[in-house]
């Protein structure tokens, strides 16, 4: 069985316009960089953010050059380090007065069985993919807290977070982590007019995950795909899009899962 092709890329409605977002993990082809320029395809002045200077100045410029240098900046961010968010979230409200949305991207995988995993390795992909976001989560709901137009926040989480796959428990862990993170914090800032709601992707291909996955695992993974293909980012951006505009206004708390995997 051949998979279905993917389809065709989904022009912009204007569905962010006047927004201004910060996506973290944005530099590059994964799913940060889509939502970036999605954003920025549908209104919204953004920020980008990545602990990779070089590819995040090279994203920027890019961007940049596509749609105009005052719509998109950039500034680098390791999301497991406290004062460099703070000064993400600071730029962000100094340079445009205001913040409305924010992606929090950012993660770290790796595979190990559990037996073999080191504290280490355990301790790094929590600390960038579960600490992360919450370090960003809190940043983005102090300045939410004191707008009064309040906010969104949109988490990226996994299908591995509800599902279990050999070698993946500390990213299965975060994510599940995530999950939990999103659902709390949705209770708690519902009350000043923030959103928090979370994506659940399964498989989005990116030259990253080519370089980290065996091509057997690849193959495994994509066959469990309905479609029998891997989703493109941009497919994963558009549902981000959704739940940071208006379209999404009643949903609070939700897992929004974005997978074609049979159950």
């Amino acid at each position: 069985m051949t998979g279905v092709e993917s389809p065709a890329y989904v022009p912009g409605h204007g569905l962010l316009s006047g927004r201004t977002a910060v996506v973290t993990a944005a530099a590059g082809a994964g799913i940060g960089g889509a939502t970036a320029r999605r954003f920025l395809e549908e209104g919204a002045r953004v920020l980008i953010s990545d602990a990779h200077a070089r590819r995040l100045k090279e994203y920027e410029a890019e961007l940049a050059g596509e749609f105009g240098a005052d719509a998109v900046g950039a500034v680098p961010c390791d999301v497991t380090d406290e004062g460099q968010v703070r000064t993400l979230f600071d730029t962000a409200v100094r340079e445009h007065g205001r913040l409305d949305i924010v992606v929090n991207n950012a993660g770290l995988g790796g595979t190990a069985e559990l037996v073999d995993m080191t504290d280490e390795q355990w301790a790094r992909v929590l600390d960038v993919t579960l600490n992360g976001t919450f370090r960003c989560t809190r940043a983005a709901l102090r300045l939410f807290h004191a707008s009064p137009d309040g906010g969104v926040i949109v988490n990226n989480a996994s299908v591995v977070g509800w599902r279990a796959q050999a070698g993946q428990a500390h990213y299965a862990a975060a994510k599940a982590g995530v999950m939990a993170l999103t659902r709390c914090a949705a209770i708690e800032a519902a009350a000043y007019g923030v959103r928090v709601n979370a994506v659940s992707p399964s498989l989005a291909m990116h030259p990253h995950l080519v370089k980290v996955t065996s091509p057997e695992l690849l193959g495994e993974l994509t066959a469990r795909e309905a479609f029998g293909r891997y989703a493109e980012p941009w497919e994963v951006a558009n549902v981000i899009v959704f739940l940071a505009s208006g379209y999404s206004s009643y949903m609070t708390g939700e897992i929004v899962s974005v997978s074609s995997q049979h159950a």
